[in-house]
C-alpha cells in the first residue's frame, strides 16, 4: 500500500485508511479512487498528488 500528497496542501491520501469522510474505503489504491474525487482539504482533483 501507497502513499500520495497533496503538492498543494500537504494532504496525504494513505491506501490504507483511505478517506472514509470522502467516500473512499480503507484500502482503496489510489489509482481507484474515482476521478472526480478531490483533496479533502485543498479542493485540487487527483492530478495535484504524487506518489510518496
Amino acid at each position: 500500500m501507497n502513499k500520495w500528497v497533496c503538492v498543494i496542501c500537504g494532504y496525504v491520501y494513505d491506501e490504507v485508511k483511505g478517506d472514509p469522510d470522502g467516500g473512499i474505503t480503507a484500502g482503496t489504491k489510489f489509482e481507484d479512487i474515482p476521478d472526480d474525487w478531490v483533496c479533502p482539504t485543498c479542493g485540487v482533483g487527483k492530478d495535484q498528488f504524487e506518489k510518496q
